[in-house]
């Protein structure tokens, strides 16, 4: 592995969410490492089975506990068992969870089935709020620490094939404020990243996934942002360079959220307009 600048040496946290390599989590794990940190690993039983994160434990040196994010008790057992790994608290968290039953199963926002909408808004929501809460409230968090959650830009407008995710992201973020403004006492930061679409295994999954990957790289100035620079970006929330920011939702999307209309897409509408007209 590539020598970095050291961002995170002596530190240690816990990287939840990793499944493959194309996710963003697994890639803020490489560069976590690269860095100098040290992390356990966490995801869902279910998502062990399915992904290859026995690979990323290899390659990185780190434990994998496996944790169910809407279960208490699992949650409690988690912070027990990273705390007895470190023999102490952890400097960071990484929340990148995200899950919609009703995207997967393809039903329309105006027809979800509730259940799982509930489910859609625990794991990819409330968990950090489970997770902070028990991290906190378990001595796990030490102080002057950073929490980040990837979010979307659905948070604030309406994509419509990405349905109650839109909701989710919108609860995730109020969450981060709120646990910021608690944690600020101790030194802790909590601020989420809004990350462009990228080309995960989750991203890929949506239903118009590629139109609105096109779409963003279009409109972004500086086009899309790739799960490495991504993770590069986080790094930098995780680092003491960044000891004053909190509560903030940090856009990481090349210029997308500001930038009004590029000259490409201009010329791309006028050109299907013409052609519309022949």
């Amino acid at each position: 592995m590539s020598e970095g600048y050291g961002l995170l040496k002596g530190k240690k946290g816990i990287i939840f969410g990793a499944l493959d390599e194309r996710s963003i989590a697994w890639r803020i794990a490489l560069a976590c490492k690269r860095e100098g940190a040290e992390f356990v690993l966490s995801n869902a039983p279910i998502a062990l089975r399915m992904g290859a994160l026995d690979a990323l434990g290899e390659e990185t040196g780190a434990p994998i506990f496996p944790c169910d994010v809407t279960s208490d008790d699992q949650i409690k057992e988690l912070v027990e068992k990273t705390k007895e790994h470190f023999g102490g608290g952890v400097d960071f968290i990484l929340h990148a969870i995200g899950m919609s039953p009703n995207i997967r199963k393809k039903k329309e926002y105006t027809d979800i089935n509730y259940k799982w909408y509930q489910q859609s808004l625990d794991i990819s929501a409330v968990s950090l709020h489970r997770i902070l809460h028990h991290a906190d409230e378990g001595g796990l968090l030490n102080d002057g620490g950073s929490v980040v959650a990837l979010s979307y830009i659905g948070a604030q407008r309406i994509f419509s094939k990405y349905s109650d995710m839109n909701d989710a992201k919108a609860l995730l973020e109020s969450i981060a404020r709120n646990y910021g403004s608690r944690l600020a006492k101790r030194g802790i930061r909590v601020n989420t990243v809004s990350q462009a679409p990228t080309k995960t295994s989750a991203g890929s999954g949506i239903k118009g996934f590629d139109g609105m990957y096109t779409f963003a790289e279009k409109l972004a100035p500086l086009g899309n942002p790739s799960a490495d620079e991504c993770a590069d970006y986080c790094l930098t929330l995780f680092s003491d360079l960044t000891r004053k920011v909190t509560m903030q939702n940090l856009f990481h999307d090349g210029g997308f959220v500001t930038n009004g209309i590029s000259e490409e897409m201009m010329n791309d509408l006028a050109n299907l307009y013409s052609e519309g007209e022949e």
